[in-house]
């Protein structure tokens, strides 16, 4: 799927915590092994090329699960989590690049740099209650990552046969900064994908929007009103511009979004299915997810507080087919997109015309809301798309006729004039 030039892609996601119709009750499926890897292989059949494998501390370990995923499909991507801070950047760079070697190239890397204070507190975490200097470490972290990933890449490193290895000399890593040190660093496999594995990222904070221009691929945020994640991308193309005047570099940088989604043939449809996903909350549970909502220091979870109480007394709708309900007790990417096909894909479109170019989705079920969004949203969301990429070079190829008509006097009889757009 294009946009011009611009790919848009669309991802799915693993549940690793449980999975089931309701939330805020019992999971009713477990996450077996069998279960998360049937979510992934009805998510590849369904149309989405990549998957999304949550991390944190009720989660399953994400680097396990999307190793398993990655040997029982053919083209899916799994999007796993390193997290600075909790591992040490080469092994981290080691992992990454083995994932990226056994599943031929699928690899794709979602750099995670916070989370709940109290689960960075569980995991040792010296920085979980200094928010900015977490996103400063991520700099460091990923610079060393960056560089044994592609530092040695022409200098003779390889595996010996029989066992053991040969590192190159020019490949060796040395640096020294605030929270890492490292002296003649090396790491093998290289990965496939070079120069290597797409980082995804995500923060909403200033110190997140920087760091993730100065290292990422990919500009994660939760869903949120069309305005809302406008200002956000005006706000990183802000930082781009500065951080392009400082270092005299131009990173490319897309941007995606993460969402729930509920679309069914006919709108009553999609919002019974919406409601029933809440109608087993209790309420004590609700005021316990708002005390720990409130704890955060994460801007993104912040803003999705706000959006969450400020629509309480409308239904929780924030925006056209937008609705925070499952925000009441699920904490990170639960706006939800509700509708028919085409009123989804519309608002998805209206999100591409500001800039992004890849959906994380999910909903509950997740076996079952893969197939049914791969088969009703997928199919119309592609069509509307070419129709208006059609229609935007039809005009660009007769803007250019015009003008060169009007400007060339070897075509006086106005014809047809074609060029590629």
């Amino acid at each position: 799927m294009t946009v011009g030039k611009q790919e848009v892609e669309f991802g799915w996601f693993i549940p690793t915590t449980g999975d089931g119709k309701y939330i805020g009750v019992e999971p009713e499926r477990e996450s077996t092994a069998d279960y998360m890897i049937e979510v992934a292989q009805t998510a590849e059949k369904a149309g989405f090329t990549f998957a999304l494998i949550p991390t944190g501390g009720s989660c399953l370990d994400a680097w396990i699960v999307g190793s398993s995923i990655a040997v029982h499909t053919k083209k899916l991507k799994p999007l796993v989590a390193l997290r600075p801070g909790l591992i040490a950047p080469v092994l981290a760079a080691r992992m990454a690049a083995t994932l990226d070697v056994i599943s031929g190239g699928r690899a794709l890397i979602n750099v995670v740099t916070g989370g709940s204070p109290s689960d960075l507190q569980a995991t040792g975490d010296p920085l979980a209650l200094a928010h900015d200097e977490r996103y400063g470490r991520t700099r460091e972290f990923l610079h060393i990552v960056k560089s044994i990933w592609t530092r040695s890449n022409d200098s003779g490193e390889k595996f010996l046969a029989g066992g053991g290895y040969h590192y190159g000399g020019d490949g060796k890593v040395n640096f020294k900064g605030r929270y890492y040190e490292l002296e003649n660093g090396a790491g093998l496999p290289l990965p496939v994908q070079q120069p290597h594995p797409p980082l995804y990222f995500g923060g909403s904070s200033e110190a997140g929007k920087r760091t993730a221009v100065e290292t990422s691929d990919v500009y994660l945020m939760w869903a949120e009103p069309l305005p809302w994640i406008e200002e956000q991308i005006q706000e990183v193309e802000r930082i781009r511009s500065e951080v392009r005047a400082e270092k005299g570099t131009v990173r490319e940088l897309r941007y995606g979004l993460r969402a729930q989604i509920v679309v069914r043939p006919t709108e009553e449809e999609a919002w019974k299915e919406a409601w029933e996903i809440i109608s087993k909350v209790e309420p004590d549970a609700v005021e316990w997810s708002s005390h720990r909502f409130k704890e955060t220091d994460a801007t993104n979870q912040q803003r999705q507080n706000q959006l969450r109480e400020g629509s309480r007394d409308n239904g929780y709708l924030v925006g056209p087919n937008l609705w925070a309900g499952i925000s009441i007790l699920r904490g990170g990417g639960a706006m939800t997109f509700v509708g028919t096909p085409g009123q989804v894909a519309d608002r998805l479109l209206e999100f591409v015309d500001i800039g992004i170019s890849s959906f994380i989705l999910s909903g509950y079920p997740n076996l079952e809301e893969a197939q049914i969004t791969g088969d009703l949203l997928l199919p119309v969301f592609k069509e509307k798309l070419a129709q208006r990429t059609n229609q935007t070079n039809q005009t660009n190829q007769t803007n250019y006729t015009n003008q060169t008509n009007q400007t060339n006097p070897t075509n006086p009889t106005n014809q047809e004039v074609t060029v590629e757009v």
